[in-house]
Formats: structure tokens, sequence, C-alpha cells
């Protein structure tokens, strides 16, 4: 049973999707269980647990009622995060996939004893953060 899961909703379905599909296999080789283009749907798990879904903003929006208001803007909400063992090399796997660096690779001792991060965006300007410790 997933208990809980991150819930992406993304304008553009298709960059994501596929930013996803290649992110994930880099860094946690996996693939999606779901990947629905006509429904923008599409999800992954990890060890049989759900670890990601993506679904397009407008149809959540249809869905709940929202479609006539403005997307959110502003400072971040959410951000997804990656603990890797090399974060030099998924930030630059990542970037070569799409990824639009926020922070180059730094250790960050003020976070934790060990912790090196690096951010990006991802197509649809999520915020991911890549950690090591």
């Amino acid at each position: 049973m997933d208990a809980l899961y991150p819930r992406l909703l993304v304008d553009d379905f298709g960059a994501c999707a596929r930013f996803y599909a290649a992110a994930l296999d880099e860094l946690l080789g996996i693939r999606p269980v779901k990947l629905l283009p006509d429904a923008e749907y599409a999800n992954w798990d990890y060890e049989g647990e759900c670890v990601l879904v993506l679904m397009g903003r407008a149809r959540m929006a249809e869905t709940a009622g929202t479609a006539n208001l403005p997307a959110p803007s502003g400072q971040d909400g959410s951000m997804l995060v990656f603990r890797v063992d090399d974060v030099d090399k998924a930030a630059a796997a990542l970037g070569a996939l799409g990824g639009t660096a926020v922070t180059e690779p730094a250790d960050r001792p003020e976070w934790g004893p060990g912790l090196r991060a690096a951010h990006l965006r991802d197509p649809a300007g999520n915020l991911l953060e890549l950690q090591s410790y």
C-alpha cells in the first residue's frame, strides 16, 4: 500500500514525463509503471512503493473545479529530493537530460555533517535537490 507519495502537477506533461523517465532510470534504475500521455498521467515505483506521479496541471484543475483560477506563482511550494552517491555526477546527468542548474554542487556543512547538495529545475520548473551525506 502506498500511504503517501508526491504527485507533481505540470503544465508540459510530455517534457516532464520524458525528463523523469530518463532521470529516474539514471538515478534509481526504475522505469514508469504507467505512462499514459493521453491521460497526462505517469507513475514510478521503487521496491513496490510509488515514489512519483506526474499529472497534467490543467487536467487536475478541471477535476478539482479550479480551471478558472490562475496557476500558482512565486516561491517554490514543493521540492523533490534525491539522495544520491555522487552529487556532481547526478547533477551533470540531469543537466544533460534537460534539467536547469539553480545551484552548483556544494558542501553544505551548515545543513548536516558531510552533506553535499545541488539544485536543479525540471522542464516544468519544479525544484529538485540532489544530496549526499
